[in-house]
Order: structure tokens, then C-alpha cells, then sequence
């Protein structure tokens, strides 16, 4: 019995060890391939404060330009190509738009970390701020993981507005939620604490999230909108999972920013 439970013991070590050293695997899911801008889209590189070098996509507002900017942080799939059909339904309502990669996505050199995404998304924010959209004219848009990214960067440079799409209250909350045997919030190196560092942002917040969300369960997003002192807009998309086509650029998604912006 006593070797049994050894053996026991040491799975368990095992199985909690391969968790503390390979849980960027499973939280990052970047898709690495170059991409290639289409028409109407314009090609920059941002650069970080440690050197990296991040491909980006500038695409410009249609007639009548609102003088407003959306800096659109992704979420931890795929790479900035999927986000396409939500920059153009964005630039046809008159907001420039500027989508990019994380370090380590969209053939971009390095390896994602919570460090690692904001200094990312502060290059991306820099670059704004260069091209002629200051902070204060800008949203910042966060889906899912990059809800967590835009919350951290609107605690030290305010935006105009922040638009939440299916956030979690922190990434332990949501890790619990898949990997129930596993004592997430203990092993975590990335923590992503959205609720609460949204309790300290100012600027005005709106919430969007599917009711039948199986990434981000619903509830999580309603505690966020909860702890937002500023919000202004909540939005459920009845019947929506978490990567479908309505949540992640239909009308009321894009109608949730145009109203933020519209306050701007």
C-alpha cells in the first residue's frame, strides 16, 4: 500500500510539473504563419519596448471618418487575419483600425507571456499616437484574452472608451473552469486579473458576450461588467458561442463600439 501510494504521490508531482512547465502551450494557441494584407488594408510594423518587431495592419476609415481609432487586441487563437471581417464592418461605420499580432503569432518573433502582451499592445498603442489618434480618441477593443491585455494597458495610458468581448474575470477563474483536477490559480504564471484591475479604469466600458459561450462561461463576463465602475453598455448575443461569426463581428458587436465611440 505504502508503495502504491508513493507511486500515486509521484503521478500527481508529474502530472502537476508538465502543468507548470508547458501551461503557455496550452494557454497561447498562437497560429504562426505569415499573413499577407488584402486590399484596403495598409502594412506597418510596431516595435516594442524590448525589440520586437510586430506585423500590424492599418485599416482606414470609410466616408464619414469619425476621427476615432479602434487598437483591436485578439485573443489567444489564430492571428490577426481572422479579425479582418470586424475591421472592415468597423471602417464602414467611419473608425480607423488597427489589428496586429502578438509576439510569437502571425510570424512575429518571440514567445507570448503576460509581460510579453503588454509591451505589445503599448507598441500597438504608440503607434496610434504617432499615426495622429491620441488616447483619448481611441478604443481599445479586448477579445476574450485581449480583454485582459486592453484592461492592463487602460490602467496606465486611459483610452476614450473600452469594449470587453467575452472577458473572464481573471485567467484562473476560466482555467478552473476547464481543468477542474488541476489547482490553477497555485500554477499560473500569467495571470490576467481583469475584474480587478477594470475596477480602477475611468474610461467608459461596454460588455459583449454569447449566452452560450463554452470558452468563457457567461457569468464571468457579467461579474467583469459588474466590477466596470463606468459601464455604459451590456450586451448579450442570445444563443452565441464563443468563436462564432455574430460574437466576433456581427452588428451588435460593431454596434457596441460605434455607441462608445459615439460618446467620444
Amino acid at each position: 500500500m505504502v508503495r502504491l501510494g508513493l507511486i500515486a504521490v509521484s503521478v500527481v508531482l508529474l502530472l502537476l510539473a508538465l502543468a507548470w512547465g508547458f501551461q503557455r502551450q496550452l494557454i497561447y494557441l498562437p497560429d504562426t504563419s505569415a499573413v499577407t494584407a488584402g486590399a484596403g488594408v495598409e502594412d506597418v510594423v510596431l516595435e516594442t519596448s524590448d525589440g520586437v518587431r510586430l506585423g500590424a495592419w492599418l485599416v482606414p476609415a470609410r466616408a464619414p471618418d469619425r476621427g476615432v481609432a479602434v487598437l483591436v487586441a485578439n485573443g489567444n487563437g489564430g492571428n490577426r487575419a481572422g479579425r479582418v471581417p470586424l475591421a472592415q464592418a468597423l471602417a464602414a461605420r467611419g473608425l480607423t483600425v488597427l489589428l496586429f499580432d502578438y509576439r510569437g503569432y502571425g510570424g512575429n518573433d518571440g514567445s507570448p507571456s503576460e509581460q510579453g502582451l503588454a509591451r505589445d499592445v503599448r507598441a500597438a498603442q504608440r503607434y496610434l499616437a504617432a499615426y495622429g489618434v491620441p488616447p483619448e480618441r481611441t478604443v481599445y477593443f479586448g477579445e476574450s484574452l485581449g480583454a485582459a491585455v486592453v484592461t492592463e494597458l487602460a490602467t496606465s495610458v486611459a483610452p476614450g472608451g473600452l469594449v470587453l468581448r467575452s472577458p473572464f474575470v481573471d485567467l484562473a477563474s476560466v482555467g478552473k473552469v476547464h481543468y477542474p483536477f488541476l489547482p490553477v490559480r497555485l500554477l499560473l504564471r500569467d495571470e490576467f486579473p481583469v475584474a480587478e484591475r477594470l475596477a480602477g479604469v475611468k474610461a467608459p466600458v461596454a460588455v459583449v458576450y454569447g449566452s452560450a459561450d463554452s470558452v468563457v462561461p457567461p457569468e464571468q463576463s457579467r461579474s467583469v461588467a459588474e466590477a466596470a465602475p463606468t459601464l455604459k453598455d451590456l450586451v448579450e448575443i442570445r444563443g452565441a458561442d464563443h468563436n462564432d461569426a455574430e460574437l466576433a463581428h456581427g452588428p451588435p458587436v460593431v454596434a457596441a463600439v460605434v455607441r462608445i465611440a459615439d460618446q467620444l
